[in-house]
């Protein structure tokens, strides 16, 4: 009889979004937040949205997060990425959000979904 291999559990969708959040906040993103969209939308279970100081700041949390994020998880969709004032990034059951602070500061959507829990993240080990 073939042994399968021990396959290793799957990482829930929240271990996933807390993980991009703190890759973006070790690389010195500031204002990173988790909004839990759950019961909310059907777009996705989180927003991680966080804040970068100028466009090469939004390039170097965009790669480290989708650097770090794999193999386990691979963006479906990036928008944004030619122009780095808000960039999406789609992980389908979370996108992460970053903005450069105009840019955050004009959309501001935290008050439109002002409905959803926030968890604030202020270190790497939480």
């Amino acid at each position: 009889m073939i042994k399968k291999p021990e396959e290793k559990p799957a990482v829930s969708v929240r271990e996933s979004a807390v993980k991009a959040a703190r890759i973006a906040f070790d690389k010195k993103a500031t204002d990173v937040v988790i909004l839990d969209m759950r019961g909310l939308t059907s777009l996705t279970d989180y927003f991680i949205i966080c804040t970068a100081e100028a466009d090469a700041h939004t390039k170097a949390i965009v790669d480290e997060i989708e650097m770090k994020m794999l193999p386990e998880e691979k963006p479906w969709h990036i928008e944004g990425y030619q122009h780095l004032k808000w960039v999406l990034m789609d992980y389908v059951d979370f996108v992460v959000h970053v903005f450069t602070r105009e840019t955050r500061d004009y959309y501001n959507i935290e008050r439109l979904w002002a409905d959803a829990p926030v968890e604030k993240i202020e270190s790497s080990d939480e």
